[in-house]
């Protein structure tokens, strides 16, 4: 399953931010998206849904910089579905949200935008060069659920 999606909501947590074994950074975010109607008594109804992402990257790195918990967010990106198996032999599985962009809000809050340099691994076109793509990690210790 993949499918576009742009997703306006609050961070829950600071971004956390890791680096895989070859050292590319990646962060993962987890945010609220809070919906709002009025029901047929008239009366505000309110609903909130949960959306874990992840970020590659230099910008993985920048947003765990620039963005904190309660951060009023817009993300671009892909639903992935995701599946696994427990040690129980239990399956599992869970849809995230694979960010291609992510930036603050500017309904309620400003903003200081600082461009950074280039980083090494793009072409003079300012596209990315493949520095081959991380690959997802098949088994996860006990204390370790995957995102």
């Amino acid at each position: 399953m993949s499918s576009n999606v742009t997703l306006i909501g609050n961070l829950v947590d600071d971004p956390e931010l890791r680096f895989t074994p070859s050292g590319v950074a990646m962060a993962k975010i987890r945010m609220a998206v809070n919906r709002r109607w009025r029901g047929q008594d008239g009366e505000w109804q309110e609903s909130t849904s949960f959306f874990t992402g992840t970020i590659w990257r230099e910008q993985a790195e920048q947003a765990a910089e620039s963005l904190q918990k309660g951060a009023r967010v817009i993300v671009s990106g892909r639903l992935e579905q995701r599946s696994w198996e427990t040690e129980q032999g239990e399956k599992r599985s869970v849809v995230e949200v694979q960010v291609d962009e992510i930036g603050p809000s500017l309904r309620w809050a400003t903003a200081t935008v600082n461009r950074t340099q280039r980083q090494e691994g793009w072409s003079d076109e300012n596209k990315p060069v493949d520095a081959g793509a991380p690959t997802a990690r098949e088994n996860y210790g006990p204390d370790e659920a995957p995102f």
